[in-house]
């Protein structure tokens, strides 16, 4: 037995399920209803059938004092401490033929429902987003979690959306909306952890955990365990199935530090759904290319990409910066020539072990790179933009590298429109929590020059403050429209000349021109040749004379040409 949550059956009745290994006894509990005793079975498993038809509340009792959610809640009533709710899974689809877009059409917008108004002011967004040229949306993690504002990390009920942004019904409209609009819709999920409200996993199965693994936030998840895979992959395939996402994002699986639990995920989810283009990206931040190789997942993460980038656009060299201070235009010619810069050095930020492995075998595509995304604006201390950063030629020229190379660009909400609003790190924890939280957020920022006197640190905002959660909505900045045009045209001029030619394209070369100036050459499909120059100095070089076709130019600090 391995299957988690209620499963209806006939006459509006449910079968309902818990792994509660540590328990002798549990007790199905029915609002308006009566308490069910569940059977125990040897593998720890307990069940139970009763009248529920959709919408019916229920929990779990463990103890007098203590009753549960179900941890695979397909709802929740009264947050994640409430009752759980029965949901009717079907769903009137407007778009049921809809099976996704390739991979090398991929250009993804990353946005946070909450800050957006929910799965509904998402929807209202959607034609904008169409007409920008982006061909995915992927959203922040939308799992259950403590309180009304997250970023989705803390989440607790992985397969509850939160009620703060709408209700299942309300996610597949969104879903379905999203793809008659041509976009595929990809989630952010959290396989590495649990959050720390609500987290009721520990009172009766702590086999979910290795307490002997440290991580974090506590015991590993024990992922090796068959309960514990299933759980994670059964949610997987929720998502892809049940609500038709296009793809996910594999959050910290570094974190997870279980390559087999990985591989075998990836199999079942393609095995159950091979007759739909479905998108699998990892974050990993020991740049191991292993489950990229074979194409199982289809992309991984590039933070070397921003973080090099960033380097040459701000001049910071805190902390993590600090691994690409030296020789930052060499860096940025291998990350566009390999992928990867990190293959295996030292990495000055991690006391100098080695990072990463081999990536120059792979194709282009296998990289999503990006110059902004949540977790690079929101884990800055005051959530700054690059529009307020750098200047604007600058970030004109980066987001042509951006748009332009054979890397998969992703952007985050806010960009298109040359945003200045924060994006700042928000939860809605109370009491002694709330202060661990604040006060944690601000030892984190202790080794950046900017914080480390403890006076400079009180100036960052409560993540608990509705303020904060306030002030992270983006906003178009002063020149909006500049900002839009420019990357209309671009993801024009991405779809247009650069997608058609994408599959397999790999690097050629790629060298520093100087301090801030590099050159880089791609080998498309059909044989003909990408170059970009891009210059970062503070007064660039003029751009060369160039035998191909000139795609796109931005002054002397950017050029794109196109050759046979």
């Amino acid at each position: 037995m391995s299957a988690w949550g209620p499963t209806p059956t006939e006459g509006g009745r449910a079968a309902f399920r818990l792994w509660a290994p540590d328990r002798d006894t549990v007790t199905l509990e029915i609002d308006g209803g009566d308490a069910t005793p569940m059977q125990r079975h040897d593998d720890g498993w307990f069940t139970a059938e009763a009248q529920a038809p959709a919408g019916t509340r229920y929990r779990f009792r463990l103890d007098p004092d203590l009753a549960v959610p179900d941890p695979a809640s397909r709802r929740q009533d009264g947050g994640v401490h409430g009752w759980s709710v029965v949901v009717d899974r079907a769903h009137d689809w407007q778009h049921p033929d809809w099976r996704g877009r390739p991979w090398v059409e991929t250009v993804v917008m990353e946005l946070h429902a909450g800050v957006l108004g929910g799965f509904a002011g998402v929807m209202e967004r959607l034609p904008e987003f169409a007409a920008l040229g982006v061909t995915a949306i992927q959203l922040m993690p939308v799992n259950a979690f403590g309180g009304t504002r997250n970023w989705g990390y803390d989440g607790v009920l992985p397969y509850a959306p939160a009620e703060a942004y709408g209700t299942p019904a309300e996610l597949k409209a969104l879903v379905d909306a999203a793809h008659g609009h041509g976009l595929s819709v990809f989630l952010d999920v959290v396989y590495n952890h649990f959050g720390p409200d609500g987290n009721y996993l520990g009172a009766y199965a702590g086999a979910f955990f290795h307490q002997d693994v440290d991580t974090p936030w506590g015991g590993a998840v024990a992922v090796d365990a068959d309960p514990v895979h299933h759980f994670f992959v059964d949610n997987a395939l929720m998502w892809l199935d049940e609500y038709r996402f296009d793809g996910l994002r594999f959050d910290a699986v570094h974190a997870i530090a279980n390559d087999a639990f990985l591989d075998r995920m990836a199999r079942e989810i393609r095995a159950a759904l091979p007759d739909r283009h479905v998108h699998l990206v990892l974050e990993n931040e020991n740049n191991d290319t292993d489950r990229l190789a074979d194409g199982v997942y289809d992309a991984q993460w590039n933070d070397d990409f921003h973080n090099v980038l960033h380097v040459l656009l701000t001049g910071e060299t805190s902390a993590y910066y600090s691994d690409f201070a030296d020789k930052p235009a060499e860096r940025l010619a291998r990350c566009l020539h390999q992928g990867f810069i990190y293959q295996g050095e030292g990495s000055p930020n991690h006391d100098g072990k080695p990072r990463g492995k081999p990536s120059g075998h792979l194709p282009a595509t296998r990289f999503v790179s990006f110059l902004q995304n949540h977790d690079q604006i929101g884990n800055r201390a005051m959530g700054e933009r690059l529009t307020l950063l750098t200047s604007p030629d600058k970030l004109r020229a980066a987001t042509a590298l951006l748009l332009l190379c054979p890397q998969i660009p992703l952007l985050f909400i806010g960009d298109e429109t040359g945003s200045e609003a924060p994006f700042l790190f928000f939860t809605d924890f109370h009491d002694e929590l709330a202060d661990a939280v604040r006060e944690g957020r601000r030892k984190e920022f202790a080794k950046f020059d900017a914080f480390a006197d403890p006076e400079a640190r009180k100036r960052i905002p409560d993540p608990n403050a509705q303020d904060t959660f306030r002030r992270s909505a983006p906003t178009p900045g002063p020149d909006a429209g500049t900002w839009r045009d420019l990357y209309t045209r671009l993801l024009a001029l991405r779809r247009d000349r650069i997608v058609p030619r994408l599959s397999g394209a790999k690097g050629i070369a790629a060298q520093a021109l100087g301090d801030a100036r590099v050159e880089a050459e791609w080998r498309l499909a059909d044989g003909a040749t990408l170059t970009i120059v891009i210059d970062l100095a503070d007064t660039p070089d003029p751009l060369p004379d160039h035998p191909g076709e000139r795609l796109h130019a931005e002054g002397n600090r950017f050029g794109a040409w196109l050759s046979a």
